[in-house]
């Protein structure tokens, strides 16, 4: 029973990941001519190698990825842009900052899941209590990067 509710508890991250690796370099490409460019694509670099490193993660512990959990946060993430943002037909500075807002939740569930696995790792030998702790480390430096960008774009819009 366990390891079906870490299954799901995994997967269901998974889903939260898919979507933001979408939404990351879907920031980073809309702004790849700002001022933070180089900044968004790193983080989107980052986002995208820490779903990698959670299927890896799940594959060492058995738990194979549900397809349709990685479906469904592929399409929360273009659900989510038909929100209206008062403006019609282009991007405004609002959308930046509810994305940028949605991207800093989905890095804190992220650091949640590491703190999560780094307490189950001293009983299952396929978690490396190392590479768990860099990547909460990588996690919580960008949940600052992605806070200082959501600060400085929501005293541009208000």
């Amino acid at each position: 029973m366990q390891h079906d509710v870490l299954g799901i508890y995994l997967n269901d991250h998974l889903a939260g990941a898919t979507l933001g690796a979408d939404l990351s370099r879907r920031l980073a490409h809309r702004h790849r001519r700002g001022v933070r460019a180089a900044v968004l694509e790193r983080v989107a670099d980052e986002i995208a190698q820490d779903r990698r490193s959670l299927l890896r993660i799940m594959g060492g512990l058995g738990v194979p990825a549900h397809r349709y959990k990685v479906l469904a946060g592929w399409a929360a993430e273009r659900v989510r842009r038909l929100k209206p943002n008062g403006v019609l037909r282009r991007h405004a500075g609002l959308d930046t900052v509810l994305e940028l807002e949605t991207l800093r939740l989905g890095i804190e569930g992220k650091s949640l899941l590491w703190l999560t696995l780094i307490a189950l790792a001293p009983e299952r030998t396929a978690l490396d209590a190392a590479q768990l702790h860099a990547l909460l480390d990588r996690a919580r430096a960008q949940l600052d990067v992605v806070e200082d960008l959501r600060r400085t774009a929501a005293a541009a819009v208000f």
